[in-house]
């Protein structure tokens, strides 16, 4: 469950690819061919977990809740077997954002997929949401919205094309509105309202915002908003289209109704019965905060943007790096050090990556990205930077990270200088802090040598590495010419010393 996980690289590109989304209340998998650059889906799976229903009073995942979700991974995991793993990404999404247990869980997970399970952000999964529909919409030139009703959270978008221009996610979805305003199972009007009043009291902080940005379309993404406008086609109040006029009309007769178990007269499917009146009042809640008139249903969601963002990395546009560049902007980085100091951490890392076991494509991508932003935290102040700047990528909305990779890029940042001590590993696991150990070396090294800052070459030194020593042997002379480096190098050789690795410096 690591950056690192993300292993695996064929000499070309995957033909098929795989998401999996798991949702607060549904896990989704789609399977898709990759033709000429574009996506042709093969297969299609999802299967109400309700992971977020789950969760007990002290926001961790039940026993019966994980093995409800394992199962359904099992059989996911047939479909997966033999594809590389650069070809898969399997992402959680609210439930396990809260869920104080979900590193035990996604471990169990990982077992079960045998690929790395990763926890994505509110922002990114609205970014990504964004990815999946517009590529399922026709490509006109206006700005449109677009709204995500999911079990544990909503997301709301603004974009124009592909790209996404206002994203906020809200903690508010079908399955937590559901457990809190209609779980017995009755539709009143009083809750009803109340539900309502929720969701626009949620809508006030990006209210304004969003109604200034202003939309030509609106679209709706979920199965929620699915179910909705289906309801609506049924009843012949629309032709599916979802309107104010047409969300009032329902909402008296849902109130009529009484209860949800009779939502079958509807067409709502027996699974979706009880979480219905949630995701209607969430809609309903949008569409009166925001002013909303007309919405249309697009089946991209979350999982399709997974397969986007997959096919952006193979064709090398990879949002992650437009997220670091933009970062070095942002915060007036030093990029040509930074590059500088890239160059010399990836010459080590190229000698010692097989004798460190830091040998994947993510190991080298996080020290480069921790080498270009190492000094980000200065533009807040040059006292304890490092730190400041461990926080802004640890906290930061990062387009394309997911919260483990931004967390290992926060280490690496947080360990480039000053004392090496276990505190720099606290909360990580277990299984994590070796390999993180190792690449914050490289990375401390590469900015002790590059600390005279005048963009030299890296020299031509040599490492090799053990698990507990690494030797780097420089060219005769070359320390004696610059004996402010020596320096730098003996004190590092005292800070490895507090986390029992042996640094030996050769060559003279």
């Amino acid at each position: 469950m690591t950056a690192a996980s993300t292993a695996g690289n064929t000499a070309s590109s995957p033909e098929v690819l795989a998401a999996i989304d798991m949702g607060s209340n549904s896990f989704h998998m789609v399977v898709a061919r990759l033709v000429h650059g574009e996506i042709r889906t093969l297969e299609k799976m999802g299967e109400k977990v309700q992971l977020g229903a789950g969760l007990d009073q002290h926001n961790r995942l039940t026993d019966d809740a994980q093995e409800r979700a394992l199962a359904c991974l099992g059989r996911f995991a047939q479909r997966l077997k033999g594809m590389p793993p650069e070809a898969v990404q399997i992402v959680g999404t609210n439930a396990l954002r809260v869920a104080r247990n979900a590193h035990q869980f996604m471990t169990r997970a990982e077992e079960v997929l045998g690929y790395p399970v990763e926890i994505i952000a509110g922002r990114e999964e609205a970014r990504l949401i964004y990815l999946g529909v517009s590529h399922t919409l026709s490509d006109d030139l206006g700005r449109r919205l677009v709204i995500d009703i999911g079990g544990g959270s909503t997301e709301f978008i603004i974009g124009q094309r592909f790209e996404p221009q206002a994203l906020e996610s809200l903690h508010m979805g079908c399955v937590s509105f559901r457990n809190r305003y209609f779980p017995d199972g009755k539709i009143s009007r009083r809750q009803m309202d109340n539900a309502v009043t929720h969701a626009e009291q949620e809508l006030q902080n990006i209210r304004q915002r969003y109604r200034s940005a202003g939309w030509q379309s609106a679209v709706g993404s979920s199965g929620s908003i699915k179910a909705i406008a289906s309801v609506l086609a049924s009843l012949k109040i629309t032709d599916g289209t979802i309107t104010l006029a047409a969300m009032q009309e329902l909402r008296k007769r849902l109130v009529d109704m009484g209860k949800t178990e009779k939502l079958g007269d509807l067409g709502v499917r027996s699974d979706r019965q009880s979480i219905f009146p949630a995701g209607f009042a969430i809609l309903m809640g949008a569409f009166r905060s925001l002013g909303i008139q007309e919405m249309s249903f697009a089946d991209g969601a979350l999982r399709e943007g997974l397969l986007y963002d997959i096919v952006g990395r193979i064709q090398h546009e990879d949002v992650r790096e437009r997220t670091i560049s933009a970062l070095q902007e942002r915060y007036h980085v030093d990029q040509e050090h930074g590059a500088a100091v890239e160059a010399t951490a990836i010459a080590a890392w190229e000698q010692v990556a097989n004798s460190w076991g830091l040998n994947t494509p993510a190991d080298e991508e996080v020290l480069r990205w921790a080498c270009r932003l190492h000094e980000i935290g200065l533009t807040i102040s040059h006292s304890q930077y490092h730190k400041h700047g461990a926080y802004l990528l640890r906290y930061s909305d990062l387009p394309g990270f997911t919260q483990q990779f931004q967390r290992d890029l926060a280490t690496l940042v947080r360990g480039h200088r000053r004392k090496f001590s276990s505190a720099i590993f606290e909360g990580l696991p277990t299984e994590d802090i070796a390999r993180l150990r190792y690449l914050c070396v490289l990375v401390r090294l590469a900015v002790l040598i590059q600390h005279p800052r005048n963009m030299e070459q890296p020299p031509t030194f040599t490492l090799s590495a053990r698990p507990d020593t690494l030797v780097i042997e420089f060219p005769p002379g070359w320390l004696d010419d610059r004996p402010l480096t020596l320096a730098d190098l003996e004190n590092e050789r005292d800070y490895l010393a507090k986390q029992d690795l042996i640094l030996e410096l050769t060559g003279g």
